[in-house]
């Protein structure tokens, strides 16, 4: 019987008229008015459990419809939270505190919108229901986090850099004041820790039941919480760190070593101008003067750990001049510092490393400087070297020209240490914008030119997770990263006309283990006649046993830990290579020689790569600019393993 419809016909008589004084029924009619009544009954129950019924749909179909509008209402909240993020940091590093502080109140609106609609009692019971409910509950916890973002994280750190000045942050400024910083340290350590709390709990939402709809904002949200976290994390490191390295409590003093990438090494260029910098109070201060070759050689050796003794041989713990031969920073650091300490006998707490691109970035925030030392003046007199430096002529003054003008070694030398310390004095006197200084060294140490080690063992633990340090191993390095490096051999200043580029590409194998070739394309560009139109120490005359105008290079090749080198190319064709290991990282090293205009591609097979991460490349940092040498991968995708 549908809801609704009666059966007059078979009803039988009104119960009135059944129930009547005028007719006594009968025992057959009695049980016909016991079977209708029964009837009756059972229809008036349909009847209301069919009202009831389509209650429930209407109040479903209402529920539906108003989760609906608030799960778009949520989604169009925190899409437009998220748009607010980059803003407020643009903000913050551009020092525009007002404008910031509108960011955020507008960020808070939204953030708060969406979580006050996740609040709200029917989306909390709609998460208890089997199946869909982890949804809603997923998404309630996305906002509770950007929620957490917001009020414990970007609030509360954008009040706390607001009282920094960014002059108050460049070392060697005559404004430098380090007591902000320390202020703001223990803010973004608590904002850091509790944006980690977050991406941890998102981390913890089961999502294989969820819809496509929810995991791809869930995705997005980790990624995006992640990378706050890192750079907060990171932030809070800086502020914890800066005040003692620069001299807070008690002065530091640092070993500078300006690297001429006009010689390659696999951490930049041979080591050239030498010099001590010394921070009181966050000022600087430039010291003792040297260079590489100064320093002499040391004898005794210094202990060179076993495995890069194997790959670099001896000559680290021997010349000053060699002990970048490997691309682990700390190791070149120590050894530069033990071997300054052996010759001088002054004691350094660190050691800082930069080269003349990097310089280039400084000067592009101080503007030109003019040349004042009156020994600089003096070699560039009758000379074609410039009177002032900028940002467009320091490195092909520093890594050409200078030897094509000043003929003997330790002139060249000299004029490398001057024009060093201009530009220290420069920053040191207040020149140039603060914010576009702090950009140009964030720039150069992204680019892995400047690197910094810390003779503190506490501190080089913190320094070690980040690039800065210059480490091959350690928490800084990518699960699937990659390295090439760059030694010369051919004992001379060729480099500066060599052009390379490193590409990865992607290649899949059984069982869900990718295959990655590392291909390097080196052309030597310096002129045909380079032999006679280059100085005998540019070319290096063929002292070495490499023809004048041709350029030698070692290359070296990193593979991620436990992974293997498979195979080598030279222009196509399969070739020996050395295989080493490294921290537990596989490394082949081969040799290449190039004339003038000509080119050389060389390939390394690294298989036994597992593809949960994305595969990134490290590459000594030459007078290229990095974007020119480390091209996009080519990437390829892979089934996971069996």
């Amino acid at each position: 019987m549908a809801c609704g419809r009666m059966d007059l016909q078979r009803a039988g008589p009104p119960l009135d008229m059944a129930n009547s004084e005028t007719s006594e029924p009968t025992q057959p009619e009695a049980r016909q008015f016991r079977v209708t009544h029964n009837r009756r009954r059972r229809r008036q129950r349909l009847l209301l459990l069919c009202a009831a019924f389509a209650i429930l749909i209407a109040v479903m179909l209402a529920s539906a419809l108003w989760l609906g509008s608030k799960a778009l209402f949520i989604k169009s909240e925190l899409e437009s939270a998220m748009t607010l993020v980059p803003v407020v940091k643009s903000d913050v590093i551009q020092d525009r505190p007002v404008d910031a502080s509108d960011a955020v109140k507008k960020l808070t609106a939204h953030v708060s919108a969406a979580r006050n609609a996740a609040d709200d009692p029917l989306w909390t019971v709609a998460s208890a229901i089997p199946g869909l409910g982890g949804n809603f509950a997923a998404v309630t916890e996305i906002t509770r986090s950007a929620g957490d973002l917001t009020s414990l994280g970007i609030v509360p750190l954008v009040k706390a850099l607001d009282g920094l000045q960014w002059e108050s942050l460049v070392p060697g400024s005559p404004k430098t004041d380090l007591q902000p910083l320390r202020d703001a340290s223990p803010t973004v350590a608590s904002a850091a820790h509790a944006i980690r709390a977050s991406v941890q709990r998102l981390n913890g939402i089961e999502t294989g039941s969820l819809l496509p709809q929810v995991t791809q904002p869930l995705s997005l949200a980790k990624d995006q919480l992640s990378s706050i976290a890192d750079a907060l994390d990171g932030a809070a490191d800086v502020a914890r760190l800066a005040p003692p390295m620069l001299g807070d409590a008690t002065p530091r003093t640092y070993l500078l070593v300006v690297q001429n990438n006009a010689e390659s090494r696999a951490s930049g260029g041979i080591p050239g101008a030498l010099a001590e910098i010394s921070f009181r109070e966050g000022k600087m201060t430039l010291g003792a003067q040297s260079s590489a070759s100064d320093i002499g050689v040391m004898s005794p050796p210094l202990v060179v750990e076993p495995e890069q003794r194997q790959i670099y041989s001896s000559r680290i713990g021997k010349f000053f001049q060699d002990v970048n031969l490997t691309p682990d920073f700390p190791t070149t650091a120590a050894t530069a510092r033990a071997m300054w300490e052996r010759k001088t006998g002054n004691r350094v707490d660190g050691v800082i490393s930069i080269d003349p691109v990097a310089l280039s970035y400084i000067l592009e925030a101080t503007g030109p400087i003019a040349i004042s030392n009156p020994d600089l003046l003096s070699l560039t007199n009758g000379s074609n070297l410039p009177t002032k430096l900028n940002a467009d002529n320091v490195v092909r003054t520093l890594l050409s020209d200078a030897y094509a003008n000043i003929e003997q070694p330790k002139n060249q030398d000299a004029y490398f240490a001057g024009v060093a310390q201009e530009i220290f004095g420069a920053i040191n006197g207040g020149k140039g914008g603060a914010k576009s200084l702090v950009a140009g060294i964030v720039r150069a140490t992204s680019e892995g030119r400047v690197l910094l080690w810390s003779a503190s063992t506490q501190e080089q633990d913190v320094l070690a997770k980040y690039p800065v340090s210059g480490s091959i191993s350690g928490s800084s390095i990518s699960p699937a990263q990659f390295g090439i490096y760059f030694n010369d051999g051919t004992g001379a200043k060729m480099d500066y006309y060599v052009k390379r580029s490193v590409q990865l590409i992607e290649e899949c194998e059984a069982h869900g283990y990718g295959r990655i070739r590392v291909r390097i394309t080196s052309t030597n560009t310096a002129p045909t006649n380079a032999a006679t139109a280059l100085s005998s120490y540019v070319t290096g005359a063929g002292a070495f046993g490499v023809p004048a105008g041709s350029v030698q290079t070692n290359i070296t090749a990193y593979g991620p830990v436990q992974s293997n080198i498979e195979t080598a190319l030279v222009a196509g064709e399969k070739t020996g290579f050395a295989a080493n290991r490294h921290s537990s990282r596989p490394v082949g090293t081969l040799t290449i020689r190039l004339a003038p205009g000509q080119s050389q591609t060389v390939e390394f097979a690294f298989g036994k790569i597992v593809q949960h991460t994305k595969p990134v490349v490290a590459v000594t940092p030459t007078v290229q600019a990095l974007k020119d040498v480390v091209l996009e991968t080519k990437s390829a995708t892979c089934a996971p393993p069996a």
